[in-house]
C-alpha cells in the first residue's frame, strides 16, 4: 500500500438522509424538531427503498405511510443532483490518496468498488470518469471488505505465503526536541512494518537523563501534534553537553504497534515504550491534521527555523563564554568590543520573533568570534608542540 485516505463519516446513510430532507421539506416538517420516531422510521425506509430502486429504474414512487401520507414520483436525475456533493467528497479523498502516493489516475491498474452504495449508477459513472478506466465490479461490494480482512488474517497467521499486503503509516511519527520542535523519525505513508533510527545528544553539561516525548502529526511544533506517549532514559554518565550519543529507534510492526527505544551508546543504558501508532484517530481526524499542515506550512517552517537558530545561538553564546575564560587575554580591546556588540545584537534578536534577523545575528556573531576561535586553536597547537623538536611533530595530530 502506497497511501491511504477516506471519510468514515460518509456513506449510504448520507444518501438516505438527503432524500429524507427532500421529503421532509415538501411535507413542511422540521427534522431537527420532530420527535416522532415512528414517522422518522417510515421516512428512512422510504428513502432507502427509493435509493435502491433507482439503481435499476429511472423513476420510482416515493411513499411515506402514517398520519400524514405522502406520495410522489422521484426520478434518478433528481436523486443524482442531491447526492452529487457527497460523491464529490469521495472523489476528493481519491485525489488526496493519489497525491500522497505520487500517482496519477491513469497509473491505477484496477479500481475495486466496495460497499453497497457503489451499486448506484451515478457513483460508478463518476468514479469511472475520474480514473478513466472500467471498474472492477465482479466482486460482491457488500462482502469485499470481509474477504480482504480474511485474506490479511491468513497472511498474518502464515497460512498464505504467496500474498503480502503492506499497510502504511497515516501520520508521521517523531519526538520532541529542544524548543518544542517535532523531529520526524518515520514519515507519513511509510510502509508497515518499518524501522528508523536517529541519533540525538544532550544539551546541558552533566545531564544524566533524557525525557522522550513521542508525537504524531505533520506540523513542525509539538503544540500542533498529538502526544502518543513518553518515557525517560536515565542512568547516563555525566558528560559535557553534546558528548552523549543517544540512538532513538522507532519500530512499527504489522499490527500498527509502535515501539520506541532509546539507547545511550557510550554507557549502554536503554529504555523503551510501546504505543498504538494510530492512537484511535479517525480518517477524518487524520485528513484534518494533514490539511492543517499544508495550510500552515510556511508559518510552521519559519517557526521551526526560528527555534533552531535560537538553539544554535544559545549554544554559541555558552561556548563563547567558556572560550573567553581561556583566551580573553589574547584578544585586542577592539576584538572584544566587536564580540560584545555582536552578542548584544544576538540576544536582542533571540528575544524577538523575526527568523531572518536572528539568522543574520547568528552569522554576525560567528564572524565576530572568529579571532577567539583562532586564538584557542593557536593555544592548543602551542601546547601540543611544546618541548618537541621539528622531527617529532606529527602533522596529522595538529
Amino acid at each position: 500500500m502506497l497511501s491511504t485516505n477516506g471519510d468514515t463519516y460518509l456513506g449510504g446513510d448520507d444518501f438516505d438522509r438527503e432524500v429524507m430532507n427532500l421529503i421532509a421539506h415538501e411535507m413542511n416538517v422540521d427534522l431537527t424538531q420532530t420527535h416522532d420516531m415512528e414517522f422518522l422510521q417510515h421516512l428512512r425506509d422510504a428513502a432507502e427503498r427509493a435509493k435502491i430502486a433507482l439503481s435499476e429504474s429511472h423513476s420510482v414512487q416515493l411513499q411515506v405511510h402514517g398520519a400524514k401520507p405522502y406520495e410522489r414520483a422521484f426520478t434518478r436525475q433528481e436523486f443524482e443532483s442531491i447526492i452529487a456533493p457527497l460523491v464529490q467528497r469521495s472523489l476528493d479523498k481519491c485525489k488526496a490518496a493519489l497525491r500522497d502516493a505520487k500517482l496519477s489516475p491513469n497509473q491505477i491498474d484496477e479500481v475495486v468498488m466496495v460497499g453497497g452504495s457503489t451499486r448506484i449508477p451515478y457513483v460508478r459513472q463518476q468514479v469511472k470518469q475520474f480514473f478513466g478506466r472500467e471498474l472492477h465490479t465482479d466482486l460482491n461490494p457488500d462482502e469485499v471488505v470481509a474477504l480482504g480482512a480474511a485474506v490479511q488474517a491468513g497472511i498474518l497467521a502464515g497460512s498464505n505465503r504467496n500474498l503480502l499486503l503492506l499497510d502504511v503509516i497515516p501520520l508521521s511519527l517523531g519526538i520532541e526536541t529542544l524548543g518544542g520542535v517535532v523531529d520526524k523519525v518515520i514519515d507519513r505513508n511509510s510502509t508497515v512494518p518499518c524501522k528508523a533510527t536517529t541519533r540525538y545528544t544532550t544539551f546541558k553539561d552533566g545531564q544524566t537523563a533524557i525525557k522522550i516525548n513521542i508525537y504524531q502529526g505533520e506540523r513542525e511544533l509539538v503544540q500542533d501534534c498529538k502526544l502518543l506517549g513518553e518515557f525517560t532514559l536515565g542512568g547516563i554518565p555525566p558528560m559535557p553537553a553534546q558528548f552523549a550519543q543517544v540512538d532513538v529507534t522507532f519500530l512499527v510492526d504489522a499490527n500498527g504497534m509502535l515501539t520506541v527505544t532509546a539507547e545511550e551508546k557510550r554507557s549502554g543504558q536503554k529504555s523503551s515504550v510501546s504505543v498504538k501508532a494510530a492512537h484511535g484517530l479517525s480518517n477524518d481526524e487524520v485528513e484534518k491534521l494533514v490539511l492543517e499542515s499544508v495550510d500552515h506550512a510556511h508559518a510552521d517552517f519559519d517557526a521551526r527555523r526560528f527555534i533552531e537558530f535560537k538553539n544554535k545561538a544559545d549554544a554559541d553564546l555558552r561556548h563563547t563564554e567558556k572560550a573567553l575564560l581561556q583566551a580573553r587575554s589574547q584578544l585586542s580591546a577592539e576584538q572584544l568590543q566587536t564580540i560584545d556588540t555582536a552578542k548584544s545584537s544576538l540576544q536582542a534578536a533571540m528575544a524577538g520573533n523575526n527568523v531572518n534577523e536572528l539568522h543574520g545575528a547568528v552569522d554576525t556573531f560567528n564572524e565576530a568570534t572568529t579571532p577567539l576561535a583562532e586564538a584557542l586553536m593557536n593555544a592548543a597547537a602551542q601546547q601540543l608542540l611544546q618541548g618537541r623538536r621539528e622531527g617529532e611533530v606529527d602533522a596529522d595530530a595538529i
